[in-house]
């Protein structure tokens, strides 16, 4: 117990005297859950938290972890967007796959990648990743580190000291190397596969179960206003950060 609430003990044995937890969490994960922004004193940051008015927008992110312009729009919109606005507002999916094509030789899944075997190796390293954190306040922050820096499939073991020190990099590349990085995988090869209407280029962007030109239009522009717009609960304090518009970019079939 610290001391100031030990003094208080003695001083008023009648009173119950419970110690709040500590905050050792990073200021990105603050609003993560009640219990963190309880912890770290954030609740006033955290206004939505415990009143959810409206269901959050729904965006799945079909990617590849090597083309340009997924790595742009991951980095400089998609995370950006999930720091400055509260867990209820939005839900993220992640799939790493995109251009790419899989084969089975010898009763064994294959894939080439559109922009080599590198990305195969980081599209693989990514589902592993997610598969082993679970979590999306955990691996999401490490995949941002890895598709900001020079390499994002030589930076793991970096990004997971800064980001999720607590997961094993060894049982990461453990999945990489068998047989479940090759069915996760597979899996992402078939949620990719099964979009309607079919993708035609990277990053592919669903919103609330539909990809439309004008969506994917908004959401490479300005995914922050984006979200803002389609949120039917009252508009957090982040929407009042919306940027200006940005240049679209694709990485095509």
């Amino acid at each position: 117990m610290a001391p100031a609430l030990a003094l208080l003990a003695l001083l008023a044995p009648g009173l119950l005297v419970v110690a709040l937890p500590a905050c050792d969490y990073p200021a990105h994960l603050w609003c993560s859950s009640r219990e963190i922004a309880v912890a770290c004193q954030a609740e006033s940051r955290c206004a939505n938290l415990s009143h959810p008015t409206a269901p959050p927008v729904e965006l799945s992110l079909y990617y590849e972890s090597l083309c340009p312009a997924c790595r742009g729009f991951l980095v400089e919109q998609l995370f950006t967007t999930w720091l400055l606005l509260p867990s209820e507002t939005m839900n993220i999916t992640l799939v790493p796959y995109g251009n790419a094509q899989e084969k089975k030789v010898g009763g064994k899944w294959q894939f080439q990648c559109q922009h080599g075997s590198e990305e195969c190796l980081g599209n693989m390293i990514q589902a592993c990743l997610m598969h082993e954190a679970e979590n999306f306040t955990t691996y999401f922050p490490v995949i941002f580190c890895m598709e900001s820096g020079t390499s994002a499939t030589k930076n793991l073991e970096a990004c997971l000291q800064v980001y999720a020190p607590q997961l094993d990099a060894g049982r990461i590349a453990a999945c990489v190397r068998g047989d479940l990085g090759t069915a996760l995988m597979h899996r992402n090869a078939q949620l990719t596969e099964a979009l309607d209407p079919p993708h035609q280029y990277v990053p592919w962007i669903v919103v609330n179960g539909k990809h439309t030109d004008e969506l994917q239009e908004q959401a490479q522009r300005s995914l922050l206003r984006l979200v803002c717009q389609l949120y039917q609960g009252e508009k957090p304090e982040g929407c009042q950060s919306a940027a200006a518009p940005k240049p679209r970019a694709v990485c095509k079939r």
